[in-house]
């Protein structure tokens, strides 16, 4: 597992750029996930307004304007934020920085470079609008198209994605929140999918209504930009370690040092009770540890054990026991029992169903039926997906389904409802 890039090209091409731990493995896959999930929506929305199925909106702006105090105000506030925080990852001491993920959650900082970068912020938007500056300023008419404001659409998918994300992680595990609710709200860890999923796409509906662009269109341009984003997203889960992974698959069995084999009969059970109390943290009894016992079929055997059960060595949250012959204090640690690595599938799955709602986008003609069988193949990944995952569970009617079950389950009866009165609708329309 690589916790930042620091040690993912330490191990990978053997270099050692000590900035490169602060930058989260994980955080670096969102990034890349929003990044390329805007290219692809971009490129539909462009396809669309060349097929005429999207119109541009004209607005009126000022132009000409010296910068105005709120402006220069946001434009510091933003640049003294990045420099009290970023900036200070940097020149601070190591000792406060060692730990670059509690020390952004934290509220220390470099007031010094926060205010320089602030002033920098400031000046260069009171430059930029000085040098347009016109002597009398002019009202004019701009042409938007809807691909033009992916990045508007991109930067609130962020913000309400993020918080939703957040909120909805507080949901699923309230008893956890009330016992230390502050640590809990700014902890980096802890952001479940579908509430920045649910969260993010009414924020950008309501802008689409606002916008006057076309929703369904919208929508179905998303779609396959939303499958893409999750799969990299995955990625970034599997390759940092950050606690989103199955149950336990007691087939298998890993040593001391990382090497997984395949379990002697009783040997989980041995596991369970040498390590019984990392496992009764989480569990009533050692009865109550979940797990299955599947191993890999002889026509994947060419594949390797960790594909089938893996223990996520070097994990960023420190999860687990320590590794034999660490050679550092941090990031030493491993699942004492293999588990499914369920990131690892989604990611694979989820590449698939992009390519699959790549390939419908031209042929499904109604607008809004390429959204629907997103939400009916998201729904169904992440159904099926939760068999083998760890999450807490509901008590819902005298079932006990996870969160992610009940989404899911609604997402696609919503999805197979949506695709059927759509089509319903455009048959009336032709009579």
């Amino acid at each position: 597992m690589y916790p930042n890039l620091y040690y993912a090209f330490k191990d990978l091409f053997n270099i050692e750029w000590k900035p490169l731990r602060f930058i989260n493995s994980f955080g670096f896959f969102v990034a890349l996930a929003f990044i390329l999930a805007a290219v692809t929506l971009a490129t539909e929305l462009r396809r669309k307004g060349k097929e005429g199925l999207l119109q541009p909106t004209e607005i009126n702006v000022v132009v000409g304007r010296p910068a105005s105090i709120i402006e220069l105000l946001l434009n510091f506030l933003l640049g003294f934020v990045l420099g009290y925080k970023i900036l200070a990852l940097f020149i601070m001491d190591s000792s406060v920085t060692n730990d670059p993920q509690s020390f952004i959650f934290s509220g220390l900082g470099s007031w010094p470079a926060g205010i320089v970068l602030g002033l920098v912020f400031a000046g260069v938007k009171w430059w930029e609008k000085n040098k347009q500056k016109l002597p009398k300023p002019e009202l004019r008419k701009i042409r938007f198209w809807p691909h033009d404001r992916v990045g508007e659409i991109t930067i609130i998918a962020l913000i309400f994605g993020l918080l939703g994300a957040k909120l909805f992680d507080i949901f699923e595990n309230w008893s956890d929140f009330l016992k230390d609710p502050s640590s809990f709200i700014f902890s980096p860890a802890g952001l479940t999918f579908y509430g920045g999923l649910i969260c993010a796409a009414l924020a950008i509906w309501v802008y689409a209504k606002k916008n006057k662009i076309g929703l369904w269109h919208l929508n179905d341009a998303a779609a396959p930009a939303l499958m893409f984003a999750y799969a990299i997203g995955r990625i970034g889960c599997q390759v940092s370690g950050d606690g989103d992974w199955g149950i336990y698959n007691s087939a298998y069995s890993v040593d001391d040092r990382s090497k997984i084999t395949v379990s002697a009969p009783g040997q989980f059970q041995k596991v369970l009770e040498t390590n019984s109390t990392f496992f009764l943290r989480d569990h009533k009894s050692l009865k109550d540890v979940p797990n299955k016992n599947i191993t890999k079929p002889g026509v994947l055997s060419f594949l390797p054990n960790w594909v089938f059960a893996y223990d996520f060595p070097h994990n960023v949250n420190d999860e687990g026991i320590r590794i034999a012959d660490c050679a550092t204090d941090k990031y030493c640690n491993h699942l004492p029992a293999p588990v499914f690595p369920t990131s690892f599938y989604e990611t694979g799955v989820c590449l698939l169903l992009f390519l699959v709602l790549w390939a419908l986008r031209k042929k499904l003609k109604i607008p809004g039926t390429l959204f629907a069988v997103y939400l009916m193949l998201n729904g169904i990944e992440r159904f099926f997906i939760e068999k083998i995952r760890v999450n807490n569970r509901m008590n819902l009617f005298g079932f006990h389904p996870t969160q992610a079950e009940v989404i899911s389950t609604l997402l696609f009866v919503t999805g197979l409802i949506l695709l059927i009165m759509l089509k319903r609708k455009t048959s009336i329309q032709k009579e």
